[in-house]
């Protein structure tokens, strides 16, 4: 997966791992909004890295529903420092969502789904942004614009 470094143009390589015990340290009060702790607890929760340090530029919360070959991000967030038209790189939201289509089309194929309920304020912004379409209080991507969103980020 690769983020832009704004100032440079340069695409930098990152990772996505589940998170460790050890990381709710810094992901608490000043960098991130959510009680992250809690969601582990019900779904997976991964983190993206920047390496060799290792920081931790966002998290994704995953719940799968293989009946319906879908994955759905229950929870989406970039650390502060790294959030906005101000952070300094590009693509991290965008890594993640290619990361839960990736996971999504390994699961169940080339018919698999992403989904997420967005706060009203982001909803025109996933669209125009990433592709994402209306399904009323959800957006979802399958198909061409799942594929596209996977490589879009991931090469």
């Amino acid at each position: 997966m690769k983020i832009i470094e704004k100032s440079s143009g340069i695409s930098i390589d990152v990772l996505i791992q589940l998170i460790e015990k050890e990381d709710f340290k810094t992901v608490s009060g000043e960098w991130f909004s959510f009680d992250w702790k809690k969601l582990v607890k019900s779904s997976e929760v991964y983190k993206l890295v920047l390496p060799p340090e290792h920081n931790i530029l966002g998290l994704v919360c995953l719940i799968y529903y293989p009946e319906e070959e879908r994955v759905e991000i229950k929870l989406l967030e970039v650390s502060r420092q790294y959030v906005g038209r101000n952070g300094p790189y590009e693509g991290i939201a965008g890594c993640m969502i290619a990361f839960a289509g990736r996971t999504a089309l390994a699961r169940y194929g080339p018919y698999a789904c992403v989904s997420l309920v967005p706060k009203t304020a982001l909803k025109k912004h996933y669209m125009k942004k990433y592709g994402m379409l209306d399904a009323g209080w959800q957006l979802y991507l399958d198909l061409d614009a799942l594929n596209n969103i996977v490589a879009k980020y991931t090469l």
